[in-house]
């Protein structure tokens, strides 16, 4: 009996050591999940490089010289002679207008010279004879001075019909109609047979030189502030007007061959709106650029000698504005709000927000936060190569 209850005392313990593993066992917190490691991100240092300053913006193709050709006398037309839309040279005969009437006309202007002429030969005559008589005293003073002024009415009257004869000469030469400069002749405005008035210059044609070619386009303002203040910080080095070259674009995104440069920039601003003219020359020997075709101009408006260029997929590009991701201080991310200018190649030119020896996130963009740490991975990102600015 003593040893039954001395086996019942020890099972008794056990049961209550065990239940009381089992209660602190249960008390006790599990142990809290470590932190994730920081986003691995390359990035890249940015660097300043000098950079052409391009400002795009569209304008419309004009003929450096139009002429409209329009009739100087009336008549009827008689031939057309040349062909529509062909290349002329100026003086090249381009309508016949019928001269009979303007004939008729010199030939009586003619007649009424020869009979002036007459008329002031026999006054000179008669001014000859009447002097031996006034130094004879067998004339009076006063018939000699009639006489000295019918010669002097006689050689105005030769004076003005000569006159007319130039003037009939030339309007018989307006009946060849011709071309007042070289240039590409447009279609004809009248056909044989029409009337012609020169009194309401009744249009014949038209002739555009096309080779140079202009290109009109306007620049606001405030953008032509911000590029003077730019030059006069030493931000921006502008060559002369005539030295700054300039590219099209043309409608279907290609970009036009030959360069040309500007030759034109109005010194006022045009009050409707708030824009200055400005205009650019270009070669055009094949005839490709036509007058009125929608162009757009590349203007390599100076270079910058301290220009940043970031890889077009570090920078986020929102209606709000532009920013990019920089890793700050202690590795971690700041958003950085930035101005941006061109996109020239696989890169977006920086204007304003950053600064040379900003390390700025390429890759691993999407797993950065702002103000969180982040892991900068061996090796720097590179920029896409630049393209010339000549170039889309």
């Amino acid at each position: 009996m003593p040893r039954t209850n001395s086996i019942s005392i020890h099972n008794g313990q056990l049961g209550a050591a065990a239940f009381l593993a089992l209660l602190l066992a249960g008390c006790s917190q599990p142990a809290p999940p470590k932190p994730p490691p920081p986003p691995e991100v390359r990035v890249m240092t940015a660097e300043a490089q000098p950079g052409v300053n391009v400002i795009e913006v569209p304008g419309r193709l004009q003929a450096v010289r139009a002429a409209e050709v329009r009739a100087r006398v009336d008549g009827i037309v008689q031939r057309r002679l040349y062909q529509e839309g062909t290349d002329v040279r100026a003086g090249q005969p381009l309508f016949a207008i019928d001269p009979r009437e303007l004939r008729a006309q010199l030939s009586a202007v003619q007649a009424a010279l020869s009979r002036a002429r007459a008329t002031a030969a026999n006054a000179a005559q008669d001014v000859a004879r009447y002097k031996g008589l006034v130094a004879q005293q067998a004339l009076s003073q006063q018939e000699y001075d009639t006489a000295v002024a019918r010669l002097r009415t006689a050689e105005a009257d030769v004076a003005q019909t000569r006159a007319q004869v130039e003037a009939a000469r030339l309007n018989l030469s307006y009946t060849t109609v011709t071309a007042p400069i070289s240039g590409r002749a447009g279609r004809a405005e009248v056909t044989e047979g029409a009337l012609v008035s020169a009194a309401s210059a009744t249009l014949l044609t038209r002739i555009e030189q096309l080779d140079p070619i202009y290109v009109n386009f306007s620049q606001s303002s405030s953008d032509l502030l911000a590029i003077r203040r730019e030059v006069a910080a030493g931000e921006l080095k502008v060559p002369a007007l005539r030295r700054v070259a300039a590219n099209l674009v043309l409608e279907d995104g290609s970009v036009y061959g030959p360069p040309g440069h500007l030759n034109f920039l109005d010194l006022s601003i045009d009050e409707a709106t708030g824009t200055t003219a400005l205009r650019a020359e270009f070669p055009n020997p094949e005839r490709i650029l036509l007058p009125g075709q929608f162009v757009r101009v590349r203007i390599q408006a100076g270079v910058r000698p301290r220009e940043l260029l970031i890889p077009q997929r570090a920078v986020t590009v929102t209606p709000q504005g532009a920013s990019v991701m920089v890793v700050g201080a202690g590795d971690v991310a700041e958003n950085r709000p930035v101005k941006v200018g061109e996109l020239r190649g696989g890169s977006w030119v920086i204007l304003s927000g950053l600064a040379a020896g900003d390390r700025v996130i390429v890759d691993g963009l999407q797993k950065a936060q702002p103000g969180k740490p982040v892991r900068v991975a061996a090796g720097e990102a590179k920029p896409a190569a630049a393209q010339p600015a000549t170039e889309p």
